[in-house]
């Protein structure tokens, strides 16, 4: 009975791929929902695509931008995901569930600030002109 199931599970169907992308939609939501420095950084990738534009940067900077900001956010979003985990699994404090959390965390800061010097390189010179 158990090996039928994990069969039909590894069959490929339209309709459990199109679950999948709506699974995947209701996580971005509750992502954005949920956490407010998603917001931050989705403000900070408005502000750089407004910039990006004003200033015509290059196909290239368009790309490196673009990567750079997806980082940001996907690692927030790994980090929130965490986070529900960890507070599901381990509602009391302890020193494991701090360190996970603040790995993750730590995560996203070092995506934050590679986006920052991406930023800075592209930018900097235009404003400077």
């Amino acid at each position: 009975m158990h090996e039928r199931l994990l069969s039909e599970k590894k069959r490929f169907s339209i309709v459990r791929r199109a679950k999948s992308f709506t699974h995947a939609g209701r996580g971005i939501v509750v992502f954005i929902k949920s956490t407010h420095n998603a917001w931050i950084h989705l403000i900070a990738f408005v502000l750089a695509l407004c910039l990006a534009w004003y200033f015509k940067i290059s196909k290239i900077e368009w790309i490196l931008l673009i990567m750079t900001s997806g980082m940001v956010i996907a690692a927030e979003a790994f980090n929130t995901a965490i986070e529900i985990d960890i507070d599901l699994t381990s509602p009391d404090e302890h020193p494991y569930a701090r360190d996970t959390k603040d790995v993750a965390a730590g995560a996203v800061l070092i995506t934050a600030i590679i986006a920052l010097a991406v930023g800075l390189i592209i930018f900097v010179p235009h404003i400077i002109k």
